[in-house]
This record gives C-alpha cells, sequence and structure tokens, in this order.
C-alpha cells in the first residue's frame, strides 16, 4: 500500500469529513512530489515550507505544516518539530446594514434573495447553505438545525422572523429534499453561491472586497455592537474557541463610536 493509501485509511479512521481529507491528500502530495527523490524528512520539509512562505499566506501554509506533521507523525512515524509561521492578522471586511439591504434590493431572483437573507440573518457558511435540507427546518420552535458543520458539530441557530414566511412557503416549492437546488438538480455549489454574492454587490454599487463570508463576519459583528453576549455569538456561529469569536472585537467599531473626545469638552 502506497503512502497517499495509508494517509487516507488513517484519516477515515478517525472520521475526518471528505473535505478535509480531500484537502490533507492534496497538502501531501505536493509535498511529495517536491520531495520526489530526496529523503522524506524533517529538513525537506523545513525547505520546502520556507519556499511556499515565499508565495503563499501564513495561514495557508499554516494548515500545510498540520497536514505534513500528521503525515509523519502518523504515516512515517518520524516526530517532527516544525514551528508555524506567525500569521498575519488582518480585520475582516464588514458590510454596514445599509450595504446588505441596498445587495438584497438589488437581486430580483426570489431564490438568490433568501440565500443572501440567510446567509447575513444566520451567519451561515456556504457549505451549510449548500448542505441545507427542508427537515432541518423547525417552523414551531423557529430553529434551522445545522447538521455536522466545520468540524462536524451540530449546532441551531434562530430563523429570523422577517423570512420566516418566505422560507416557509420557499420549502413548499421543492420536490426534493435539499432546501436549494441547482438549475441541474441537485446541490448548488460554491461557486454559485459566489456568483451569487459578487452579482449582488455589483448591482448594488459596492466596491469592497465581498464573499458569502463576509455575511458571516458582518453577521457577528452586527450582533456584537447590538449587545449579544460574545459566548452566544461564538455559539451561533459554531465556534470551537472563543479565541476566534474575538476577532470581532477589534471588528466592532460601536464602542469608538460612543467615545467622547475631551475636545468636544471645550
Amino acid at each position: 500500500m502506497n503512502l497517499i493509501n495509508k494517509l487516507r485509511d488513517e484519516l477515515k479512521i478517525r472520521n475526518f469529513s471528505s473535505r478535509t481529507i480531500k484537502s490533507y491528500i492534496y497538502v501531501t502530495e505536493q509535498f511529495l512530489k517536491f520531495a520526489e527523490n530526496k529523503i522524506l524528512n524533517e529538513e525537506n520539509v523545513r525547505e520546502y515550507i520556507i519556499k511556499k512562505l515565499e508565495k503563499q499566506n501564513p495561514s495557508t501554509v499554516s494548515h500545510n505544516i498540520s497536514v505534513l506533521v500528521f503525515f509523519f507523525e502518523k504515516i512515517l512515524k518520524q516526530k517532527t518539530n516544525i514551528p508555524h509561521p506567525k500569521r498575519n492578522k488582518p480585520i475582516p471586511e464588514v458590510l454596514t446594514i445599509e450595504e446588505i439591504k441596498k445587495m438584497i434590493d438589488s437581486t430580483p431572483n426570489f431564490k438568490h434573495k433568501l440565500i443572501i437573507k440567510l446567509l447575513y440573518g444566520c451567519g451561515f457558511r456556504v457549505s451549510e447553505i449548500i448542505n441545507l435540507k427542508k427537515e432541518d427546518l423547525n417552523f414551531n420552535e423557529n430553529l434551522i438545525y445545522i447538521r455536522l458543520a466545520k468540524g462536524r458539530k451540530d449546532r441551531f441557530v434562530r430563523i429570523p422572523n422577517s423570512i420566516k414566511e418566505e422560507l416557509f412557503n420557499y420549502q413548499k416549492i421543492s420536490g426534493e429534499d435539499i432546501l436549494f437546488v441547482s438549475a441541474r438538480g441537485g446541490k448548488l455549489t460554491t461557486a454559485t453561491i459566489r456568483k451569487i454574492v459578487k452579482n449582488a454587490a455589483k448591482k448594488a454599487g459596492i466596491k469592497k472586497k465581498i464573499s458569502p463570508h463576509t455575511f458571516r463576519h458582518s453577521f457577528a459583528t452586527h450582533l456584537l455592537e447590538q449587545g449579544t453576549d460574545l459566548r452566544l455569538i461564538q455559539k451561533l456561529l459554531g465556534h470551537s474557541d472563543i479565541k476566534t469569536t474575538q476577532i470581532y472585537l477589534k471588528v466592532s467599531n460601536q464602542s469608538i463610536k460612543n467615545v467622547k473626545s475631551p475636545l468636544d469638552n471645550l
């Protein structure tokens, strides 16, 4: 059995998601191509990582390190000591409420409009929108059940009151289990969701660099600014570590806006 097959089996035994397995396999294959005809050791991993840092951001390279450490320790049975690079910490781009309203109003397609509303109104990840099923909608309790999200964790989010009726009527239209079905049948793709968001931003005349994840950042930031507890936001977003959620403390400008300058006392 070759090394990649061994790695795949190890990941499956640990019940890693198919997406994670695909990522680990890709990163490892890229390293093995680089290390072809070389000894598989820590020295060559470090050489590979240095080259990666010349072209990729530290977060991506850090992921590569985690994958390769796993590969060396679990498959090759070699201990490694490779430090993770210090990551850049850019503040996430956030939309204003007015900008979000413009994007919604600029989207004539009902399904696309509903997708944008859910991305913002519930803080969904793209994968969560794509995998959402009609059975996950509980209109009696006003809850949406998100199954096996990132980290293979389940969670609940509240159905926004403003779209409850729209969502209820929409889910009755389709005969399929998946809530948002593509024109060809089956699930929508990540690329399709990105295109929906990009087109909405263009029509609304918004120049910011926007992705579907921007709505998630906006959801969290606006909740924080209206006084929602950070621990609750962590739960709504499905973050394992509160430190991940704390980035929104840096994003929110509400506390800064409320500070009165001493100049105003003159």
